[in-house]
């Protein structure tokens, strides 16, 4: 005799249901996460003005970037950072996120024919979309100590291994370090990220909280940036006299008000024009920018 087969049910069959549904949501927040990164990035290159950089208006004081070429590079990431959140969410080790990071940095060189558009970002914002992939599985409020707390714990030795000069490649962020001895990218990620959580996000909140819209308070935390944060891609193209004039071109645009001063384009625009014909671009305050604009997305609910 034959014996039926009951549907699953009870206790199992609820655990089971419970599974599918705490695994669906993960993997929503994964591409939410995801979304906040390149929204981040394409807001980022939007901006104008904002002086040296690349955007649709001009090329800033690049000859070989424009603002296609970003695109193309930004659509080559789009899969990463739901990658990294998710593999943030599987408790990866920095090994594993640097392994993807590396992947999603050869993308980016093929679509931009070999151009370092985004390798800065794919560095920050990817380990901010594992922080915050992290937070989502264990099911940790989304605030901006939390993220930072979760880098630190997590992959903060292999950070700080990472920043050391005697385990990395000789780019021109740890040539830069080595010349004039500030820090670069790998080091703020060994830090958790002081610029972002201590700069950007902060100034970003204020302009907000004063009544600027995005943009405007986008350009405030840029020049905040600008004026507080060693940026080794400004001492590669200037060395330290041009890290000073950025410096102190920053620090007068944000004593006149910022974006609240009724003639702040003309002052931003005066500082394009200025750090375009010295040829600088502070490209690694705009991917703190852009980092601090994901973090303020994956938290803004949080005061």
């Amino acid at each position: 005799m034959k014996h039926a087969v009951l549907p699953r049910s009870g206790v199992c069959g609820s655990a089971a249901l419970i599974d599918v549904s705490v695994s669906s949501s993960l993997r929503s927040l994964c591409l939410q996460t995801a979304i906040y990164a390149v929204r981040s990035l394409h807001a980022e290159l939007v901006l104008y003005p904002k002086p040296g950089l690349v955007s649709p208006v001009d090329n800033g004081s690049h000859s070989d970037m424009d603002a296609d070429l970003f695109m193309r590079s930004l659509f080559s990431l789009r899969h990463y950072f739901r990658h990294m959140a998710q593999a943030g969410s599987e408790s990866a080790t920095f090994d594993g996120l640097k392994d993807l990071g590396l992947r999603a940095e050869r993308r980016m060189l093929a679509a931009t024919g070999g151009i370092n558009t985004h390798r800065g970002a794919i560095f920050s914002l990817g380990l901010l979309c594992a922080a915050a992939g992290y937070s989502h599985a264990h099911a940790l409020p989304l605030t901006p100590d939390r993220l930072r707390q979760v880098i630190r714990q997590q992959w903060g030795a292999a950070l700080f291994d990472h920043a050391s000069p005697s385990v990395a490649k000789l780019s021109n962020g740890i040539r830069v370090a080595h010349l004039y001895a500030v820090s670069g990218a790998r080091t703020e990620g060994a830090q958790a990220f002081p610029a972002v959580f201590e700069i950007g996000l902060p100034q970003l909140r204020l302009s907000l909280a004063q009544g600027r819209d995005a943009s405007d308070a986008q350009v405030d935390a840029l020049f905040a940036l600008m004026a507080q944060m060693t940026d080794s891609n400004i001492y590669h193209r200037g060395g330290t006299v041009g890290a000073a004039l950025v410096r102190l071109a920053a620090q007068d645009f944000i004593q006149l008000g910022g974006t609240g001063h009724p003639e702040w384009r003309v002052t931003a625009l005066a500082c394009h024009r200025l750090f375009v014909g010295r040829n600088l671009s502070p490209g690694g305050a705009a991917d703190m920018l852009a980092a601090s604009w994901l973090v303020h997305q994956l938290t803004h609910t949080v005061v």
